[in-house]
């Protein structure tokens, strides 16, 4: 079974609603067994999408744990619902905390160091996340930095997945979510999906993309970051595509008031050419990211958010 049998609240207890959505509601609850807090999401079961993206997006985070991906902990169905037990970050987003205090450039370095982590072991598993953003990166009260954001837990799943999720199918690891396996087969993406202010240029023109379209990602966050939201973001959607196309790499609005090394790492994101672009094992090397702060240090920010 993809799922576990049986009853969650026999599992979980003290649900504690943190927000809600056009898919259901995220709960925070604890563990009977542990005596440890969860995240639980409640999604509603309907007939629009792919019965195989549920199936893939639980295989997906079963398969790919890692001290910087938020750790998936079990699933369920219940009265027409898909439960998604998660690990509980108790301080919340990144946007969260961009939100209510300003980042240094250590502190942003970093982030960034954590977030690149995540994405290398993503990467030389050939996952692409294809979301990343400072909304679906979740941060803890002791400074820790974690890739969240299981974007298709934002939308409705199929009723006709019960029976899939129930028995013991298999199907291929291709898309989860708005996450990707690639395969040698298919080494390439080209579906353009997404949060537009944050896409890369070839995934806005439709052209096929690898790994490194979370790169030009975590460089639209590295400016988030900085300038408090992430370019264009005050915009129509079509005319955020129409931008990122035309305009190519978004600038600071004052580098002048930033160090070299801030604006060298986002230029190696933000490089247009994929093949240019650097990728997050490099990235990991880069003087900006190793000078960063320790990720400790970010605990003091995180409480100050709160």
């Amino acid at each position: 079974s993809i799922v576990s049998l049986g009853q969650p609240r026999k599992n979980y207890t003290a649900f504690e609603e943190l927000g809600q959505g056009g898919f259901g509601a995220v709960y925070k609850a604890l563990d009977a067994s542990t005596g440890q807090q969860v995240a639980i999401k409640k999604i509603s079961l309907q007939e629009e999408m792919s019965e195989e993206l549920a199936i893939n997006e639980i295989l997906a985070m079963r398969n790919n744990r890692n001290p910087n991906i938020v750790t998936y902990l079990d699933s369920y169905l219940v009265n027409g619902q898909l439960w998604l037990a998660m690990e509980f970050m108790d301080g919340g987003t990144l946007l969260d905390v961009l939100r209510a205090v300003y980042l240094e450039e250590g502190q942003i370095g970093a982030v960034c160091r954590e977030c690149l982590q995540g994405l290398h072991f993503l990467h030389c598993r050939q996952v692409i996340h294809r979301d990343v953003k400072s909304g679906n990166v979740l941060v803890g009260m002791d400074g820790s930095v974690k890739l969240g954001g299981y974007p298709w837990a934002g939308a409705a799943l199929p009723a006709r997945a019960v029976g899939l999720l129930l028995g013991d199918c298999q199907f291929p690891r291709t898309d989860f979510g708005l996450c990707a396996q690639l395969s040698p087969e298919r080494s390439k993406r080209s579906s353009r999906v997404g949060t537009p202010s944050w896409m890369a240029p070839e995934v806005v023109r439709g052209e096929a993309y690898g790994p490194k379209v979370d790169i030009w990602s975590l460089g639209i966050m590295g400016l988030e970051m900085v300038e408090g939201e992430a370019p264009y973001q005050r915009e129509a959607r079509l005319r955020v595509l129409e931008l990122i196309e035309k305009n190519g790499p978004p600038k600071l609005q004052n580098p002048r008031h930033h160090s070299a090394l801030l604006r060298d790492f986002l230029r190696c994101c933000l490089q247009v050419d994929e093949d240019r672009r650097w990728s997050a094992q490099e990235l990991l090397q880069h003087p900006f990211v190793t000078s960063g702060d320790p990720a400790s240090s970010l605990a003091a920010l995180i409480v100050s958010a709160k």
